[in-house]
């Protein structure tokens, strides 16, 4: 029993000791924080790069979906 607790409590100290997920989540916040900025800054230019690039999306969801048919 006091075995099972012992390996619990190292389990435990090494998961809290574990840093790779909150490196993950922070490069994610990152990521998003770019992206919000970059649509903010290209997107107020004149309206014309967001749309060239939804029309750029649509142009290759279109070809795939007719090379489906």
């Amino acid at each position: 029993m006091i075995k099972s607790i012992a390996n619990l409590q190292a389990l435990m100290h090494s998961l809290k000791q574990d840093q790779r997920g909150v490196t993950a989540i922070e490069y994610g916040l990152i990521g998003v924080a770019m992206a919000a900025a970059l649509a903010t800054v290209l997107g107020t230019t004149d309206g014309q790069f967001l749309k060239e690039l939804t029309d750029a999306f649509t142009g290759i969801a279109t070809k795939l979906s007719n090379a489906n048919t």
